[in-house]
């Protein structure tokens, strides 16, 4: 019987672990401020992982953040959504939804400022290799991981879905570390083409690494589900786009965590 009880034992030893995805509730701070941000992993991922920011769209750090942070986790990611807005404030409401993000859009240094005290919290979490960082971001948090990267963060890449291109303080030529990759809407009318080609040439002048992908058909937020899929809507959920902006963003963060 003993081959037998040593085959079992060893047939038990070869059993992989399985995966469980962690979350839990990060708090820091901006001066008097107080940020709650989500932190998602794989714990059964070995050894450090690249870290990736995740940065909300106008609402607020909702479900839908937070969603986008666990597939990055499914992935093999250290993922933090973050609160920009602090004191974990969310909103259902447009017009507030658009009185807060004009707030930051209008403040670029408290804008840059909470966007890089998040990215400091993610980087110094034990699971992360802080060499090895990128953010993404979604609308608002389009705009917000493009100024991240304008304002010089350490940053591999930086991927913007549907956000906005424009910005009170283009960057400085070669400030820019982080590669970057823009997920537009081609039909969006939040972000006209006359920004689209400001954008193309702060880049060109910027000597950035860049990309823009344009994907006829879609509007503003194509990614999310929660804006329907009505035709004529100024943001509407795309589902074909939406998968391919997906494939497009994992082969990005592939590639620069080499």
């Amino acid at each position: 019987m003993r081959p037998t009880v040593v085959l079992l034992l060893g047939l038990f030893a070869a059993v992989p672990s399985y995966a469980k995805i962690v979350s839990e509730d990060v708090k820091y701070r901006d001066g008097e401020v107080s940020m709650v941000g989500l932190l998602v992993y794989d714990d059964a991922a070995p050894g450090k992982r690249p870290g990736v920011l995740v940065v909300h769209e106008w609402w607020g750090r909702v479900s839908f953040a937070d969603e986008q942070a666990r597939r990055l986790a499914e992935q093999g990611y250290v993922a933090l959504a973050a609160d920009v807005y602090g004191n974990h404030t969310t909103t259902n409401d447009p017009k507030e939804a658009g009185r807060l993000a004009s707030s930051f859009k209008n403040d670029l240094a408290t804008f840059r400022r909470r966007l890089n005290q998040a990215l400091r919290v993610l980087a110094e979490h034990p699971r992360v290799d802080s060499s090895r960082l990128a953010a993404i971001g979604f609308c608002f948090g389009g705009t917000g991981v493009l100024e991240l990267a304008r304002s010089g963060a350490d940053l591999r890449g930086v991927v913007s879905f549907h956000g906005g291109l424009g910005t009170a303080q283009p960057a400085e030529a070669g400030k820019i570390k982080a590669r970057v990759l823009v997920l537009h809407g081609g039909d969006d009318p939040a972000v006209p083409w006359t920004e689209v080609v400001s954008f193309v040439e702060e880049m060109r002048k910027a000597n950035a690494s860049w990309e823009l992908v344009a994907y006829g058909g879609a509007v503003h937020g194509f990614t999310n589900p929660a804006n329907g899929t009505e035709p004529g809507r100024v943001a509407a959920y795309n589902p074909e786009v939406a998968r391919r902006a997906w494939e497009a963003c994992f082969a990005f963060l592939k590639e620069v965590f080499r």
